[in-house]
């Protein structure tokens, strides 16, 4: 019998989600958990993450026990978050931002975070919210899932106040039109469509899905689709980010750390590229594992050393 680790060790070290999945807890806090749970290949209880309401029934459960969130759903057809993988992305630029104050990582709603394709799931606000009591603007493109993230935030008394929405009236911006004149951000966070065509995207949610199940699928599975907008760009995640990092430049003095998931390795050059031709002034790498898939946010910022100080003083060192 195969033996599996007890501790996800590539996973942050302040992760909520290293140690494998209770059951029992999670049946406590959503009892319709438990029609999906199973025995798997190990002999443990799990769930068949090929099934889509399984996925959405467990981060429910997930988002309730260790982030109080009492009321959460997806429309149907829109992406499903693994929420380990969000929430090491919060987990490593609360790292980032400690960095940037002398080891001190600064918390609270002072704290302003740019969620740029926030999505119908609003999970990074709801994770970055629960743990360092940030508060966010979250943008999309998509009228869905806008007011399926407002709905988010209205049922959860924790969230109201704390995520402001923002559709982006025009698709071909990612800051421009969200953030406004003398508005200061502290961090913008991104998690960039993948593919660089639908047909390139329906491909890549089918070996998903055959990946996970073990079967041969011909169809997109409700949940594992996901929306256009979600999934697929013009020229695909490189593209993306080298608009990103040059629509940035015109936001050097509004935001002190840009950043981006990274998911295919042979992006990151073109990346650099784009970053040195914007003459961003520091730029960091950092790497991100969940299993057996690599990952990395890059991060960088258009501020001096005396920028940086400044904005210190002015914002952080009152917290």
């Amino acid at each position: 019998m195969k033996v599996h680790p007890k501790v996800k060790s590539k996973l942050h070290p302040r992760s909520k989600h290293r140690e494998r999945y209770d059951f029992n807890r999670l049946i406590e806090s959503c009892p319709d958990l438990a029609q999906f749970v199973q025995l798997n290949v190990y002999k443990d209880e799990s769930i068949d993450f090929s099934n889509p309401e399984a996925v959405i029934m467990l981060n429910k459960a997930l988002l309730k026990k260790d982030y109080s969130i009492d009321y959460w759903t997806i429309p149907p057809n829109y992406l499903c978050p693994p929420i380990p993988g969000r929430a090491d992305y919060i987990h490593y630029m609360a790292d980032l931002l400690g960095g940037s104050n002398y080891g001190k990582m600064p918390k609270g709603d002072q704290i302003k975070c740019l969620d740029i394709g926030v999505g119908a799931s609003c999970i990074y606000p709801i994770i970055g919210n629960a743990i360092y009591g940030w508060s966010f603007i979250g943008s999309d493109i998509d009228a869905v899932s806008i007011e399926s993230a407002q709905q988010i935030i209205e049922q959860n008394p924790s969230l109201k106040g704390k995520v402001e929405l923002r559709l982006q009236a025009n698709p071909k911006d990612i800051f421009y039109g969200i953030i406004t004149k003398d508005e200061r951000i502290d961090l913008s966070i991104c998690n960039p469509p993948f593919h660089a065509s639908p047909a390139e995207a329906k491909s890549g949610s089918l070996r998903k899905v055959r990946n996970l199940s073990g079967k041969k699928i011909t169809k997109p599975i409700l949940n594992f689709g996901g929306q256009n907008a979600e999934l697929w760009y013009e020229g695909g995640e490189r593209k993306f980010v080298r608009n990103m990092i040059r629509e940035s430049k015109k936001f050097a003095d509004s935001c002190f750390w840009f950043s981006s998931l990274i998911s295919k390795q042979s992006n990151l050059k073109s990346v650099y590229e784009a970053l040195k031709n914007a003459e961003a002034s520091e730029v960091k790498t950092i790497p991100m594992g969940q299993g057996n898939k690599t990952s990395r946010i890059v991060v960088w910022t258009f501020l001096s050393k005396e920028q940086q100080k400044e904005w210190r003083n002015k914002r952080w060192n009152k917290l």
